[in-house]
């Protein structure tokens, strides 16, 4: 773990240099960028090295040495062939991070060279298409003027020397990239709920998703409203076969599309198993060849979105079979919930964070809810704590839905007192996330906590699916003693009669500098005795 801490440090020491020209959501993008950048140039001197001597590099220096000598030679071309052929990227020995650091050490830092390796990397493959398109490095924020421009960006270079990216073990580097993300969240506040879903619920999420297909090699997970990727990248620490895992997911917003794509090879994911793409999920319905089914599906849609619940999407696929009718155009929860389900394995598990509304709104969401009621779709609902999310304060649940499954009964576990206050958020340590997943597989009813309702349960309240008409944790008010309240009572009425008479002897006892005030002060005596 001390790799990890160490790493932090530093990565965060690089936000330091950026902090204050900037918002968090801008400089976030910087640091994550560059720190993308010194991966994939510290990863590739290490391959040069492996290639050449068949073993780890001791310094990045050593392999930058022999990397400049080889590319004078007439070997060069058959290492750049094996390097594009294993790595999808190749970069000219003064494109490096080592170059470049290197040139900032010695103040002769020049923004076109890393421009170039951006640039290098982004042409390489379709992979990395516009990868770096947010890293802006003539950006007025980054300061006045060329010179400071130029100063502060080499500043985070030389500040990222500290970070061993390339012996660091397992998913220590992704993890660490998960951290910054999660930090960059807690400071950019209402913006953060565009990339990061907290970690109690996105463990919730994963952990259902999951749950009976952990041995499964070859799984297949898919969020159509990605993020960071984070969601999808958490079911890899609850499965045995983890580097087989292929990942499908969305995002709209190009800039935390480029994240998600830097969050899949900082976790080790080979380019094969990455299938992401920047569009909007419900314009158009992706993926509609090959694959179009997963095994897990994890989602934390954007709440209470607009849309334009236009009247042809009455024929689309995802949408047709609940009555003819659509989400609202205020609210496209539920067509965000049915986008997920249509894409959901006939054998697998898909979990959703929503707004407590879809639970028991009506018109057309509630026609919705009856029939993938009535189908057995609905498995689980799960009520969060309040104020869990960076961009919003309200309560949530999850749903958890699955196809074809016996039976039509659903499971509601209130989980809004499993928490712990934090600075700004409250957060879902280790023990209350445990509890949720205790109570999701028990699937019976507990006191207070629990309730396994049968459809006739379920149909008798209207399709109504708000949690605390299921789970009663309503507190039973003690009973009364009448004979002690009776004796309260008259202790606290002969104490008001003591006090009452006390201020009446004060009263009398006061002097009065004209007949006036006199007067006025008897009149009130004489009306605080009728009391």
């Amino acid at each position: 773990m001390g790799d990890s801490k160490d790493l932090l440090a530093v990565l965060w020491s690089g936000a330091d240099e950026l902090r204050g020209k900037m918002d968090a959501n801008e400089y976030k993008t910087y640091l994550l960028g560059l720190v993308f950048y010194k991966y994939l140039s510290d990863s590739y001197l290490a391959k040069v090295y492996d290639l050449l001597n068949d073993e780890q590099p001791d310094s990045l220096e050593e392999a930058q040495m022999q990397y400049e000598e080889i590319m004078a030679t007439d070997d060069a071309q058959d290492l750049l062939d094996e390097l594009k052929d294993s790595l999808h990227y190749t970069l000219e020995p003064s494109m490096t991070y080592i170059s470049i650091l290197n040139d900032a050490k010695n103040n002769a830092f020049n923004r076109e060279k890393l421009q170039a390796a951006f640039n290098r990397i982004q042409e390489s493959d379709e992979l990395f298409n516009g990868l770096f398109a947010d890293v802006d490095l003539y950006s007025n924020r980054l300061g006045t003027g060329d010179q400071k421009q130029s100063t502060t960006i080499a500043n985070v270079i030389k500040v990222l020397e500290g970070a061993d990216l390339i012996h660091v073990e397992g998913d220590v580097l992704g993890n660490a990239y998960e951290y910054l993300i999660g930090e960059f969240a807690s400071e950019t506040g209402k913006k953060a709920g565009e990339f990061y879903t907290p970690h109690g619920p996105a463990q919730i999420l994963c952990r259902i998703a999951m749950s009976g297909q952990e041995k499964k090699k070859g799984l297949q997970v898919y969020d159509p409203c990605m993020g960071s990727g984070s969601l999808m990248l958490s079911c890899r620490n609850y499965s045995n076969e983890p580097d087989y895992i292929k990942y499908y997911g969305q995002e709209l917003m190009p800039s935390t599309y480029n994240l998600a794509r830097m969050n899949m090879f900082l976790h080790g994911v080979l380019p094969e198993n990455q299938h992401l793409r920047n569009a909007d999920t419900l314009d158009a319905d992706w993926p509609t060849d090959e694959e179009t089914e997963f095994d897990a599906v994890t989602m934390n849609p954007p709440y209470s979105a607009k849309w334009s619940a236009a009247e042809g999407f009455k024929q689309d696929e995802r949408f047709m079979d609940y009555g003819g009718k659509l989400a609202p155009k205020s609210k496209a929860d539920y067509a965000f919930l049915l986008h997920g389900y249509y894409h959901l394995k006939q054998t697998g598990t898909m979990a959703i964070v929503l707004p407590h509304g879809v639970l028991f709104r009506g018109a057309a969401e509630g026609t919705i809810r009856r029939i993938l009621l009535e189908n057995g779709s609905i498995y689980a609902v799960i009520g969060l704590p309040s104020n869990m999310f960076y961009n919003t304060s309200i309560p949530t649940c999850i749903i958890v839905l699955k196809k074809h499954r016996e039976g039509r009964d659903v499971l509601f576990i209130d989980a809004s007192n499993l928490f712990e206050k934090d600075k700004k958020q409250n957060v879902m340590k280790d023990e209350h996330i445990d509890k949720v997943l205790e109570l999701y597989t028990d699937r019976k009813t507990v006191e207070k906590q629990s309730y396994l309702a049968s459809f006739n349960d379920i149909k008798e309240n209207d399709y109504n699916l708000n949690i605390p008409r299921y789970v009663d944790t309503s507190e039973e008010e003690p009973p009364i003693d009448l004979v002690s309240l009776t004796q309260e009572m008259s202790n606290t009425d002969k104490e008001i009669k003591e006090c009452n008479a006390q201020f009446l002897d004060m009263l009398s006892e006061l002097t009065f500098n004209t007949e006036e005030t006199e007067e006025a002060v008897k009149g009130f005596i004489a009306a605080f005795e009728e009391v």
